[in-house]
């Protein structure tokens, strides 16, 4: 076993031209917040409060940040598209790294999980498959809420080409708003999950069928990413045992996984972000987890429901590098800091959860530091 410390530095990036060195261990997960500023969905002062609050965290993943106008499928989220977005972000970056952060922004494109009411236009996919889901978008009744997803049309190879030429873009003008990297999401049902699964990738050209075509695009996306700006500023999230679409497990998303790890090593990324535990999952075993180590040695991060306890054992036994944790950080700013004292955690509670998406200040920056007596 390793004996590694929550609280430890660790370098990303030992590989390649730059390294960012970051003070712990302890990741604050990416989570949707939308409250942008309108028209626009620019990023303003009190996202950027938000993240400087929860700066003490090794390194901090931003909410997704769409990275063109069809790839939004929440309202009020913060873009990276446009000049706007960028100027936005800087708010946050600066707060960010005064209060002494890292942070990496999550470049989003969320496939068949849209409507054109938030897109603009028909949402695209791997393949024109419906399947029952909401998103956060406009009411009739006006104001924002949980609408049902329209049915998307299958992607062409020229809005393939096109959709790498945004992440690319998009990983520019992070890197010009000041972000020490980007996450790529793979995960969750979005763009890059249904062209790796079987039940919503049934194409028939280069990106569909076998294994190696359906890992294809995301690969392709990735290794152009770097080459835009960097392996070492570039990481991905993944969700192999989170069950989307139609809930059926699919046979070959673990066998996919391991080999595209593989495929991945020479790039050498920041990390890879597993997530697990959400929605309705299927557990994670230590065999996978070592069917991962022994093919991909670079940082791994694992995400999911976490406590101090089990995060803890995932670094002991080798089985990450990174642990992250997403709603502790909505009502525990100072996580790191409870977490080293053993101070008790503030509950993300049921109100917690009605201030999740959209609103103001209350439940995104009111939450205090804990106060030891």
């Amino acid at each position: 076993m390793n004996q590694v410390d929550l609280f430890s530095p660790f370098t990303l990036g030992e590989h390649g031209k730059h390294n960012t060195v970051l003070n712990n261990r302890i990741v604050m997960a990416p989570m949707t917040r939308s409250r942008t500023t309108q028209p626009g969905d620019v990023p303003n002062d009190m996202m950027a409060k938000y993240y400087a609050q929860r700066a003490t965290a090794g390194l901090i993943i931003t909410e997704g940040s769409p990275v063109s106008a069809v790839a939004r499928g929440y309202s009020l989220t913060p873009g990276i598209y446009t000049q706007a977005h960028i100027d936005g972000w800087k708010k946050t970056t600066d707060a960010v790294h005064k209060a002494g952060g890292k942070i990496f922004i999550q470049l989003w494109h969320v496939g068949r999980r849209s409507h054109s009411i938030i897109a603009g236009e028909q949402p695209v996919a791997a393949s024109a498959v419906k399947v029952a889901d909401k998103v956060y978008g406009p009411l009739p009744e006006g104001g924002f809420g949980m609408i049902e997803t329209e049915a998307p049309r299958a992607m062409s190879l020229e809005d393939i080409a096109q959709t790498q030429a945004d992440f690319v873009q998009a990983a520019k003008n992070a890197i010009e708003a000041g972000f020490d990297g980007v996450e790529i999401h793979g995960a969750h049902g979005y763009l890059f999950d249904t062209f790796m699964r079987q039940a919503s990738n049934q194409r028939t050209d280069q990106y569909g069928g076998n294994i190696e075509n359906r890992m294809r695009f995301m690969l392709e996306t990735l290794q152009a990413v770097a080459d835009a700006i960097g392996g070492e500023k570039v990481a991905v999230r993944v969700s192999p045992h989170v069950l989307e679409g139609d809930k059926t497990p699919d046979t070959e998303i673990k066998p996919l996984m391991i080999a595209a790890l593989a495929k991945m090593m020479p790039m050498n990324l920041a990390y890879v972000h597993f997530s697990e535990n959400i929605s309705e999952f299927e557990p994670v075993t230590d065999e996978f987890r070592q069917q991962v180590r022994s093919v991909y040695s670079n940082p791994i991060m694992v995400a999911g429901k976490l406590t101090q306890h089990s995060a803890q054992a995932l670094l002991n036994k080798g089985y990450a590098d990174l642990v992250a944790f997403g709603t502790p950080y909505v009502s525990n700013p100072d996580l790191v800091e409870r977490f080293k004292q053993n101070w008790p955690l503030a509950e993300f509670d049921a109100d917690a959860r009605l201030t999740l998406y959209g609103g103001g200040e209350a439940g995104y920056t009111d939450y205090p530091a804990y106060q030891a007596s």
